[in-house]
């Protein structure tokens, strides 16, 4: 199984931002923990952090191409703003 990472805007910034929020883990961490997991499982996973729209959607419209079985997506800021985004999720027809 073959798994994509998708992170948004600002995520980059996990760990060092309103750390009272979003805790002191890294974007960095988090990705070597799901390593471990993924590994455990015999899973391919993926990462990929854009602050930029357009990339994220390229990033969905290439997954749909290259094998990739599922997506998990956490598009932080453009969640609430970014019909492009949710729009391909749709388009891309694979699980996220």
């Amino acid at each position: 199984m073959k798994i994509l990472i998708l992170n948004g805007p600002n995520l980059q910034l996990l760990g060092s931002r309103k750390v009272e929020v979003y805790g002191v883990k890294t974007l960095a961490e988090i990705e070597a923990g799901l390593r471990k997991v993924a590994s455990e499982l015999g899973v391919e996973i993926t990462f990929m952090q854009s602050n930029s729209e357009g990339t994220l959607v390229d990033a969905l419209a290439s997954a749909m191409k290259d094998g990739t079985d599922g997506v998990v997506i956490n598009s932080a800021a453009y969640t609430h703003t970014s019909i492009a985004v949710r729009d391909a999720i749709e388009a891309v027809r694979l699980p996220a």
